[in-house]
């Protein structure tokens, strides 16, 4: 008789050091509660998040690999045996979601390939949260993760990002380095035309949370600090 596969859980975590239950649905928790295998971006993190969520549990019986952007193609699937093997895996990213601008996507890329059950949990994604509270178009928008660091090459992707934006009516999000945010805010204020609106969504869901939506024109008078505050960045025109 064929074991039954174990299903994979993508378990959400919060964004920044809030308790887990001011984010997080009870369902997390419970999933948390009887998964003892899993694939996480880092171990040190997750297991401080699993200690700090479910306090009971025992460290001892956590089996943890890690995937990140170092890992091969190659290493992945065997990540997936305990799956295989009949037990349930769960997938922590460093904070929000699984799989979303996160090297766990390749983890459900496999698993999808190997024919285990993927569940997604409940949580808080920051690239969702910032699109919801930003009043662009909710309807089309893209995530372009990283701009260029030269500064050259980045004036020219923002403008290719505005006019992209104003070609297809799409909203554009884009992250930078937490100790970049104060220059590529001045580089949009200092690229864009004075009419297309950017909102600056900083350490969402945290006590320190700050999001604005404005005009460049605007933006030139605002004072903000956001150096090394996870931020994201959208423009819309």
């Amino acid at each position: 008789m064929a074991i039954k596969k174990g299903d994979l859980f993508l378990i959400p975590c919060p964004l920044g050091d809030v308790p887990p239950l001011s984010v997080l649905p009870i369902s997390v928790k419970n999933t948390i509660e009887r998964v003892d295998h899993y694939i996480v971006e880092n171990e040190k993190e997750s297991r401080r998040f699993i200690k700090r969520f479910v306090p009971e549990k025992k460290q001892s019986l956590l089996k943890i690999q890690e995937t990140n952007k170092f890992t091969t193609l190659e290493e992945i699937p065997s990540m997936l045996n305990p799956c295989l093997d009949g037990f349930d895996v769960g997938v922590i990213s460093d904070a929000g979601c699984p799989g979303i601008a996160d090297p766990g996507a390749k983890v459900v890329h496999y698993a999808h390939q190997k024919g285990i059950k993927v569940i997604p949990l409940v949580g808080p994604s920051s690239i969702l949260l910032a699109m919801m509270a930003s009043g662009f178009n909710g309807q089309n928008f893209a995530f372009n993760g990283y701009l260029p660091i030269d500064k050259s090459e980045r004036k020219a992707e923002i403008k290719r990002l505005e006019k992209l934006s104003k070609d297809l009516g799409q909203s554009q999000l884009f992250i930078e380095t937490p100790y970049r945010n104060n220059q590529m805010l001045q580089s949009l204020t200092e690229t864009l035309n004075n009419q297309t609106r950017i909102c600056v969504a900083c350490d969402i869901t945290l006590p320190t949370e700050y999001i604005k939506t404005a005009p460049v024109e605007l933006w030139k008078k605002i004072k903000v600090d956001l150096h090394k505050r996870p931020t994201l960045f959208i423009i819309e025109v």
